[in-house]
């Protein structure tokens, strides 16, 4: 495999093997995205990405991180996202949409806004949702333990998020069930404590997750990929890890889970990961080997000749890159150049890169 070469999943076509991983804002107004949004994802796009992946978006109100999470728990969101998808189309990239419920961590304000627990009177909400009654740290909200109908609600608002997400032009969906959000919550023992056919054995801890993406699939396309994101450990000894990780993505696979986004962590606060150029790499190798599964890798990964030698290895089918797109929006045309190959920008912008060389 190649960086710049194609990828080709179900009946959509990537023209390269570099994805901007989802990444929130902290900028919609009830979960609608605006211009900001528009130019962030969309220059990502304009700079060479074959596929740009919009960030964690709510199914649910209740759901978002922050009262400035983007959405699409709303029919008046679709054509705010759908001027969105066009313009990514139109630079020729892949437009994705992650959908997301952050169970416990829900109710937060922005990062730098100091990203704590926010009470009613302050613009947050009365309560939150997760498997079980377990708060995510000191000073956060104590969660309502999801009863089965509460179960059945979520359920369907992923289904619909799928939906509304498919009318909005999005030609790929993604499935959050990483970084301690409601769906990681359900997965892990540590956040789980349920007695009931959604909490224990690993069959159990897993049948949200499954129940979650037949629904999704009864609306999605078959033409059309579906993406998971999982955290491949907890990085703590009697959490999730990497073999549950390998037997969840067996499982997906049937089910219609194209490619499983191999992130890790985010379940517990203070948690120490051993941060490295390319750390998360391993699970997304393991993961595609032995679930037999298309993977994205993500983590530090900065220079084109790493993304390019992950990809020659057989470690995963797309690169994720996050900070380092915040950093370079036109890293993909740069990794062109880094690479020895022709370099493709915009018409508007050839002449600008034809004069460097």
């Amino acid at each position: 495999m190649h960086l710049f070469e194609q990828l080709c999943l179900r009946d959509v076509t990537i023209r390269n093997r570099i994805a901007v991983s989802p990444m929130c804002q902290y900028s919609a107004n009830d979960g609608m995205p605006n211009d900001w949004h528009l130019v962030h994802l969309g220059s990502r796009a304009v700079g060479g990405a074959g596929l740009v992946i919009a960030e964690a978006s709510a199914v649910m109100p209740s759901g978002r991180i922050s009262p400035e999470d983007a959405g699409i728990y709303l029919d008046q969101h679709i054509a705010a996202w759908r001027h969105i998808t066009r313009f990514i189309h139109e630079q020729g990239a892949v437009a994705c949409m992650q959908l997301a419920h952050a169970g416990r961590k829900a109710s937060t304000s922005a990062p730098w806004r100091g990203g704590k627990p926010l009470t009613p009177q302050e613009g947050g909400w009365p309560s939150v949702s997760a498997p079980s009654a377990l708060p995510f740290a000191n000073g956060y909200i104590k969660p309502d333990p999801l009863d089965l109908n509460g179960i059945e609600t979520v359920i369907h608002a992923f289904r619909t998020a799928a939906y509304r997400a498919l009318e909005a032009g999005f030609d790929i969906i993604e499935i959050h069930a990483a970084h301690g959000y409601l769906l990681h919550q359900f997965l892990s023992p540590l956040s789980n404590r349920r007695i009931d056919e959604y909490g224990g054995s690993f069959e159990n801890r897993i049948r949200f997750c499954l129940e979650i993406v037949k629904s999704v699939r009864t609306v999605w396309p078959d033409r059309l990929p579906l993406f998971m994101r999982i955290s491949a450990t907890d990085w703590i000894e009697g959490g999730w890890d990497i073999e549950q990780s390998i037997e969840l993505a067996t499982q997906m696979r049937p089910l219609g889970v194209d490619l499983i986004d191999c992130s890790s962590g985010g379940l517990l606060p203070d948690i120490k990961i051993p941060l490295k150029s390319g750390y998360q790499v391993p699970f997304a190798e393991r993961i595609r080997r032995e679930a037999r599964i298309a993977t994205g890798a993500v983590g530090l990964i900065t220079e084109p000749d790493h993304a390019q030698e992950i990809l020659k290895k057989g470690q995963a089918d797309i690169i994720l890159l996050g900070r380092e797109f915040l950093r370079d929006p036109y890293w993909p045309l740069r990794a062109q150049q880094t690479l020895s190959l022709p370099v493709t920008p915009p018409p508007q912008y050839q002449r600008a890169w034809n004069m460097q060389q």
